[in-house]
Order: C-alpha cells, then sequence, then structure tokens
C-alpha cells in the first residue's frame, strides 16, 4: 500500500448493486479514484480529520447469473500530477440466484489493558475468517458492535485523566476545553488507525463489504446508561461528538443511503441484498436511562417494517440481545447500595433493565407483527456480553406459529468471562422461560446449539448461509474445535 494512504480500503454495500470504498489519505493527496474490472470511478471527499482526507467511491456492480471476483485499486493523483498506483483488492459478488454467505461478529478489541496483554492470538479468529473467506467466501460481513474500543481514552488522554479523578459535582461543572477536543480527536484518530491498519482485520475490511453499528465501546463503556448529571455534562457530550464524527465517516461511512432518515439524530439503516432485508437498529446516538431509541427512530422504523419490508428474511443488529439472560435480582441488589451508580451503568445496559422493558416488548411486538404479515424468518443478530448463545421468541397465538429467532456472536477479539466470573453471572441471573404476555402464548427462552453448551463461553464469531433445505443454518467458529451449530427453519 502507498504511504500516502493512511487507513483503508473499507468496502461497503449500500444495495445489490451499490457497493462503497472508503479510505483515508493525506492531505496532500489532490485526486482519488477506484479502478476496477474496466470501469473507472472518482471518489469524493467526505470528510478531513486531522489533515488527512476521507474519501468514498461508489462501485456499480451489475447481477450477474454467475458469481463474480471484483478486482479494484486505488489511484491517487498529487499536486505534482503523478499518479500512484496502490495494491489491487478482489471482493466476491454472488451470482443472481446464488444463496450469500454472511458473516456475523463483534466485540472486536479489549476493555482494558490487562486483558489485551493476557490474550494469546488475539486475532486468531480474524485469520479464520479469512481463512474460510478464501476456500467460500463470504458475500457480506455484518459488524454488530464494538468495532474500536475507545476505554483506554480515560487513561491515554491525560486531561480527561484528571477530569475523572474529581468528585461528580465538580465533573458536572467542569467545560469540555478547546485542549481536550483535540486531545480526544488525536485519540479517536490514532485508534481507528492503529486497530484496523492490524491485519487480518485490515485484509478482511479491503476484501469483504460490510455493514456495521455501533455499540458503547465505539464511544465508551456503558454510554447513555449513566445518571442523567452525568450523561449530560459537557465532557461527556464532547467526547461523544468526537466519537459520533469517527464513527459517522468510518462506519457510517458519511451519507450513507441506507439510513432510515438523513436527518435525524440516530443512524439506523435498512436495506436489501440478495432476498434479505437488513435493518440496524442505534442503539447509542439517543440512549439514556429511560430510552434506548428516540421516538424519531421508532417512527422511521415502524415505517420501514410496515412500507419497506414485506417479503423475504429479515436480518436486524441489535448490539445489545433482547433475549437474554433476566439480570433483575442483581439490579435490585446493585441498587440497595450506595455504590449504585458506579456498578449498574452494564446492568441499564441491558434491553430487561427495568427501565427499559416495555420498550422491549414494544420491539418485540412489532417483530412479531411484521414476521406474520411477510413470512419470512426473523434473526436478531447481537454481540456485547462476550458469548455466544441462542435465544428464540414464540408466538403460538392463533393458528400460524411465528418465531423470531437471536443469534449472540461475541466477542471475536475480547475474551469469554473467566470461569470465575460466570459462576457469579449465573448466580445472580437466571434464563427461566419469561412469559410475554397473560395468555402465555408469547415467550421468550434462551435454547442450546447443536455440538455445545448452552452457552458458548469463548471467543467466536458466526458464519451462515441458506441450505438447499431451506434452512438457515448458524455456525459458530470459535476458539477451540467446538463447532455450535443451530438450523432455523
Amino acid at each position: 500500500m502507498s504511504k500516502e494512504i493512511i487507513l483503508g480500503p473499507i468496502l461497503g454495500v449500500e444495495s445489490d448493486t451499490d457497493y462503497t470504498v472508503v479510505f483515508l489519505t493525506r492531505s496532500s493527496t489532490n485526486k482519488a479514484s477506484i479502478n476496477y474490472n474496466e470501469h473507472s470511478v472518482d471518489a469524493k471527499k467526505i470528510g478531513e480529520i486531522r489533515g488527512s482526507v476521507i474519501w468514498k467511491a461508489t462501485l456499480s456492480v451489475e447481477k450477474l447469473d454467475d458469481p463474480q471476483t471484483i478486482s479494484y485499486e486505488i489511484l491517487l493523483e498529487k499536486n505534482s500530477g503523478v499518479q500512484i498506483v496502490n495494491h489491487e483488492w478482489q471482493f466476491y459478488v454472488p451470482g443472481k440466484d446464488e444463496k450469500p454467505k454472511f458473516a456475523y461478529a463483534s466485540c472486536n478489541g479489549f476493555s482494558d489493558f490487562k486483558l489485551m496483554t493476557s490474550t494469546q492470538e488475539p486475532y486468531k479468529l480474524w485469520h479464520e475468517m479469512r481463512k474460510e473467506h478464501e476456500t467460500q467466501p463470504f458475500s457480506l460481513m455484518l459488524l454488530g458492535g464494538d468495532q474500536v474500543y475507545a476505554d483506554s481514552l480515560w487513561t491515554k488522554v491525560d486531561l480527561l485523566k484528571d477530569w475523572n479523578e474529581l468528585g461528580s459535582k465538580e465533573k458536572v461543572k467542569r467545560k469540555f476545553t478547546k485542549r481536550m477536543e483535540d486531545a480526544v480527536d488525536r485519540f479517536f484518530y490514532e485508534l481507528y488507525i492503529e486497530r484496523w491498519s492490524r491485519e487480518p482485520f485490515a485484509r478482511m475490511l479491503a476484501k469483504v463489504p460490510s455493514i456495521m453499528m455501533w455499540d458503547d465501546h465505539d464511544i465508551f463503556d456503558g454510554w447513555g446508561s449513566y445518571p442523567e448529571d452525568i450523561q449530560a455534562c459537557d465532557v461527556y457530550c464532547g467526547i461523544f461528538k468526537i466519537a459520533r464524527k469517527y464513527f459517522s465517516l468510518l462506519q457510517i461511512r458519511g451519507k450513507n443511503s441506507t439510513l432510515l432518515s438523513s436527518d435525524s439524530e440516530h443512524f439506523a439503516m435498512a436495506t436489501q441484498f440478495r432476498g434479505y432485508n437488513i435493518l440496524s437498529l442505534d442503539h447509542r446516538s439517543e440512549r439514556t436511562r429511560s430510552q434506548v431509541m428516540s421516538r424519531s427512530q421508532w417512527n422511521h422504523m415502524n415505517e420501514y417494517l410496515e412500507k419497506r419490508c414485506s417479503k423475504g428474511d429479515l436480518l436486524i443488529l441489535s448490539a445489545v440481545p433482547v433475549v437474554y439472560r433476566d439480570f433483575s435480582l442483581a439490579e435490585k441488589a446493585f441498587e440497595a447500595t450506595p455504590w449504585e451508580e458506579e456498578l449498574t451503568d452494564d446492568l441499564k445496559d441491558h434491553w430487561r433493565a427495568k427501565e427499559h422493558q416495555g420498550e422491549r416488548l414494544r420491539l418485540v411486538m412489532k417483530l412479531l407483527e411484521n414476521a406474520k404479515k411477510r413470512e419470512g424468518k426473523t434473526v436478531i443478530l447481537s454481540g456485547d456480553v462476550h458469548i455466544g448463545c441462542m435465544g428464540v421468541v414464540r408466538d403460538d397465538r392463533g393458528e400460524s406459529q411465528v418465531r423470531i429467532h437471536q443469534v449472540v456472536s461475541s466477542g471475536i477479539v475480547h475474551p469469554a468471562p473467566s470461569y470465575m466470573q460466570w459462576l457469579g453471572i449465573l448466580a445472580v441471573t437466571n434464563d427461566d422461560v419469561e412469559y410475554l404476555e397473560e395468555t402465555r402464548e408469547i415467550t421468550a427462552t434462551m435454547i442450546s446449539p447443536h455440538g455445545s453448551d448452552k452457552y458458548i463461553r469463548e471467543r467466536n464469531f458466526v458464519s451462515f448461509s441458506k441450505g438447499t433445505d431451506a434452512k438457515l443454518w448458524i455456525n459458530w467458529i470459535c476458539d477451540s474445535k467446538n463447532k455450535p451449530v443451530y438450523p432455523l427453519r
């Protein structure tokens, strides 16, 4: 790769035929373009960060009967007029009637330095995904949150470290200064470049189109689940504004045609890809202790489900699992202590936190309503909890039975809870059958994948595609030799 390219390329999709390439160059680059399969398209500047330019190009790829391998290269032109041709990459486009193969992953990093230094082969599963792609290529990669871990900003940015040592009342009073802004901006700039330039993740970004949605660690741990005074303080809001800028440019990729609304505060997106409806819900941009999604996002989601999602299977990205263990006992215990503020932000992140239970039920009912009309599979894809597992919502009302399945894959880099940590989680939670309405005909429960325990307590990612039997086969690729699998009817 030329020294003029600082980060990239990062492939994305906006439709069955529109593929995007985003990359970051030095400011000395005057013009950029993409050559692909005897076509050429100019890249447009979509932003500038710290003296670097972010470029985006859209590649129109016709659907053919047979699968295609699209070769592309980046051409850069400096003021001198000399063109610099960068390394050639390739990506796979499935044939017109081919059943596409997906990868799903989350939690691409470490929440603290000790975990990072004690983890052997941190990028082992990215190597596994790359090897699988080389033999049976992925058509699309879905990344469900925590694409970067920004938590180290509290120790690496000295001004924030000093601020964090203040008492809570004094923290709220302090302003987000220009010096803080510059330091935090530099932190996120260096974070994305350092983490996303590592192999084999960088290669997968360049070779497999992806759709990304953020979660808390793309901002910092627990974002949106803190008490209102600290959540709304000037320093927190300043950090969020910068994290949002980098997310919108590098993960959303600027003005994106898949956004449900181009002028809202949220980044909820939807697109169709080879017979699949893919809905990515934004559960961080407008999250508070009392809401996960704003009224605006609810309205846009409802309109999408009613008007644009009428046939085919539906994949929903919800970073935090909708169906999972019940943490209410732990939540009550922590709320009864004087350390409630410090202990409960992670618990408030869960959909089953008492403040979010009504909104969660509303989401489940909307998805069931859509599933009955659409008559296709409905699959929620989640991460966050650092284990793999499977859940299901069953609606047995009336003559037709409706199912919503949830696949949890987490994390591809972040380690699973230790044995003692997991015992602690089991001690204060349960996975009893949950009845979602008074007739007990709508239930939510955890189910066991074949070939593993109910909970896959090791690093993992998911590979899935539809078989000749019309079932959607979910395969967890794990750190060990375990091969959990589950077929969705």
